[in-house]
């Protein structure tokens, strides 16, 4: 049986958060304004909830919240061959109105739950997974608990109280066993998560609804279906379709794998989406080897990567009907071939938003992936943006709740065009009148930036990217 045996899992604490343990913190300052960027034209995108109702908050605080990946795979069995485990990561942001806001992580509890998903275990073929997960992963939680690979003695269910993260600056939970069908039966992978917060006395002081994002659709029976094209070496395989792939794999690289099930792929293919730091003893890493050999197929990312149905890559900016993977990550030849030759790690080296959005403030992190960033006195990019490959407007409802609950539009939280005919405000593109209509701490109109501010200043120098964004109809 191979399992998680040699995988390193020293990086994973900084790639998926932290445990549900308690920490401390201090609210800090948010000293700049709020406006913010989308780059396309959006009408009435999504339709949200009913109390989702763009009215700008009257109380103290506001949270602000989002999956770290924006996309999630797990494998829909574990008895055979396994890439990944069901493990769903949300981050909050709990911000006090003011003058300045404030980052607050003290005096309150964020708790987190599911719409109608309140247990993993008993669905489809999900419950192999524990019956699996020693085996597989060096880890065995309970039933409809997941397993904190940074700290194997944290299990977290589908609710539950989130904790401080490393950082200090946000809200978290991890290792979350959520998968894509929910408690009627339903398979949907863009589950919703329900964050909550309460004061001391136990009352709701202020909640939201963020996309939990969670698909089995690797379709590995695209070719490995019995009499399938990756079936030649096997005489066609048989009906299980990851059998099939063992199999292949054992004809065409020697190993034996078959009889050794169930196999973690990562277990010789270091991956560092479980916490690898190395190839692993093949030398290759998942995703080189992965991405490498079926370069020659006709596997697209969408093969892989959900999915046909899935279609995980959803922000109306940065996607096509094929994903528009490509634009930022390169073609499926080319990533392979850039792992292989050591200018990309998978999971470390990833797209920069500063490659097309140039010449705007606070856009280029450096080595700051865009999930780990903040900027904007301690607000993470996503708290704005939303998640990776779901930055708002997205295609999916769920991802644009947050935006139309605080704002009423589903565009980037302060973008000016929740108002205006551009994302610059005014027909001159230019801040020009903003203090008196906008202004001071009783503004004749509202604007997104108080959604944390009581007062705003004209001073375009203290906004996100410094108003810098290009104006955009």
């Amino acid at each position: 049986m191979h399992g998680l045996r040699s995988v390193g899992i020293v990086g994973l604490w900084a790639l998926i958060g932290g445990c549900n343990a308690a920490a401390e913190g201090d609210d800090v300052p948010i000293d700049a304004d709020v406006p913010g960027d989308s780059t396309v034209d959006v009408a009435a995108n999504a339709d949200a909830d009913a109390d989702a109702d763009g009215s700008t908050p009257s109380g103290d605080l506001v949270v602000l919240a989002w999956n770290d990946l924006g996309m999630h795979c797990l494998s829909p069995s574990y008895d055979t061959a396994v890439i990944l485990p069901p493990y769903n990561t949300l981050w909050a942001q709990v911000v006090r109105r003011g003058d300045p806001p404030q980052l607050v992580t003290t005096g309150v509890t964020v708790e987190y739950r599911f719409q109608n998903n309140t247990y993993s275990c008993g669905k489809r073929d999900y419950g192999q997974f524990w019956d699996h997960a020693a085996e597989l992963f060096g880890g065995a939680p309970p039933r409809d608990h997941g397993l904190d690979l940074a700290d194997p003695s944290c299990h977290n269910g589908l609710s539950g109280t989130m904790v401080v993260g490393e950082a200090g600056d946000h809200f978290e939970v991890r290792g979350v066993p959520l998968v894509p069908v929910d408690d009627s039966g339903t398979w949907n992978p863009f589950q919703v998560a329900v964050i909550t917060v309460r004061d001391p006395a136990g009352t709701v002081v202020a909640e939201t609804q963020a996309t939990a994002p969670t698909s089995d659709e690797i379709d590995c029976a695209m070719c490995h279906a019995s009499g399938g094209d990756a079936t030649v070496h096997i005489d066609g395989g048989g009906d299980n379709v990851f059998a099939n792939v063992l199999a292949a794999h054992d004809a065409l690289s020697g190993t034996h794998l078959s009889t050794s099930t169930p196999v973690l792929c990562a277990s010789c293919h270091g991956s560092p989406a479980l916490g690898a730091t190395d190839p692993g003893s093949s030398g290759k890493y998942l995703s080189e080897a992965m991405h490498s050999f079926h370069s020659t197929t006709e596997a697209t990312c969408y093969s892989c990567h959900p999915g046909a149905t899935t279609h995980c890559s959803r922000s109306l900016a940065h996607t096509a009907d094929d994903g528009n993977c490509t634009t930022c990550h390169g073609d499926v030849a080319h990533v392979g071939a850039s792992i292989a030759d050591g200018t990309r790690t998978p999971w470390v080296n990833e797209p920069r938003c500063v490659t097309c959005h140039a010449g705007v403030a606070d856009v280029d992190t450096g080595a700051t992936l865009y999930r780990n960033a903040s900027a904007h006195s301690g607000l993470y990019c996503a708290a704005c943006h939303q998640s990776p490959h779901a930055m708002v407007p997205s295609r999916e409802a769920s991802d644009n709740y947050q935006a139309l609950q605080l704002q009423g539009a589903a565009l980037t939280l302060g973008d000016c065009r929740a108002c205006h005919a551009t994302s610059r405000g005014g027909g001159d593109g230019e801040a020009a009148g903003f203090a008196e209509r906008h202004g001071g701490p009783s503004p004749a109109t509202p604007t997104g930036c108080n959604i944390c501010h009581t007062s705003v200043s004209a001073d375009t120098a203290r906004w996100p990217h410094s108003f810098q964004w290009h104006s955009r109809p």
